[in-house]
């Protein structure tokens, strides 16, 4: 764990790799943690060390919601276009794009795979906070800004007086930008990208890998992150100008490696991210045979 005045960092195992993620643990009278994919061990000590009153979320992925569990009395806040996504199976396999690709089928068959430690955290929200409100949490200003692409409601803890932004998802990780939910989008993602760029911090921390940048390596590796959609685009153009399929398309490993594309969720994410770059690119999917042609 690392300290930033008031701001401790909880890192996750394999250092904050999905499917763990860090989380950041606000040391004032509020006892405020947020997200909650860090090191379970390193969470319960923070409950035992200062305690834990209220879990924010950033949003509803597993990553950063896995341990809610852990904190039974806490209050527990998540951001509110996602309010009702995190109240059922259901709500989580259209987000994800479940539902979308596979219908009830594909939603019956994503909930015996869920992690039941996972599923405990469904419905156990109580409450959803404001974008762009002024919070304190003690004497520590928090500002969650909304920074929609990952997902719909995405959000970023904003600590002004600090010089602290909590980035999560916005990961500068090789993989690049995911924005595969059905709740993604790959212009809103850019939009947020550019306006993080903006925002007047010092100190950027990731969710996963890295983990602290200052503004200047932010902004730097931001470039290198956000030029990944244009490879992306590129690939996906060259495969469709040869003829190949929506289904052949979403088989041969775009995002994911193709050894693991047996997974539902994986699988799911390919198709639904393969769909959102070739409507980028002015095409899309139509038929039974799932052809892709041009409709700009």
């Amino acid at each position: 764990m690392q300290r930033m005045g008031p701001i401790i960092i909880v890192e996750g195992p394999n250092n904050s790799k999905v499917p763990f993620s860090r989380s950041l643990y606000i040391d004032c009278e509020d006892k405020v943690l947020i997200d909650t994919g860090a090191d379970p061990k390193l969470l319960i000590e923070i409950e035992e060390q200062y305690g834990v009153n209220l879990v924010v979320n950033t949003h509803y992925h597993p990553d950063h919601t896995l341990n809610n569990h852990l904190f039974k009395s806490a209050e527990k806040w998540i951001n509110p276009y996602e309010f009702e996504t995190v109240q059922s199976i259901e709500g989580i396999a259209k987000g994800n794009g479940v539902f979308e690709e596979w219908g009830p089928a594909g939603v019956e068959k994503m909930s015996k795979q869920l992690p039941q430690k996972w599923v405990k955290n469904l419905g156990s929200f109580t409450g959803s906070y404001q974008y762009d409100k002024e919070y304190y949490f003690g004497d520590v200003k928090t500002i969650f800004l909304h920074m929609p692409g990952h997902t719909k409601g995405y959000s970023c803890p904003y600590f002004p007086e600090l010089g602290i932004i909590f980035v999560g998802d916005f990961d500068m990780t090789s993989f690049g930008p995911w924005y595969f939910g059905s709740d993604g989008s790959i212009d809103e993602f850019i939009q947020s990208s550019e306006r993080l760029l903006t925002t007047d911090a010092d100190t950027f921390i990731t969710g996963h890998h890295k983990g602290i940048f200052t503004k200047r390596e932010f902004q730097q590796a931001m470039a290198d992150y956000l030029a990944v959609i244009d490879k992306r685009d590129h690939m996906i153009e060259e495969y469709v100008q040869k003829g190949m399929n929506f289904d052949e398309l979403t088989s041969i490993g775009i995002f994911y490696p193709k050894n693991m594309l047996d997974s539902l969720i994986l699988k799911t994410w390919e198709r639904t991210g393969t769909r959102k770059h070739l409507h980028r690119l002015g095409y899309e999917v139509q038929g039974s045979d799932i052809v892709c042609v041009k409709v700009k």
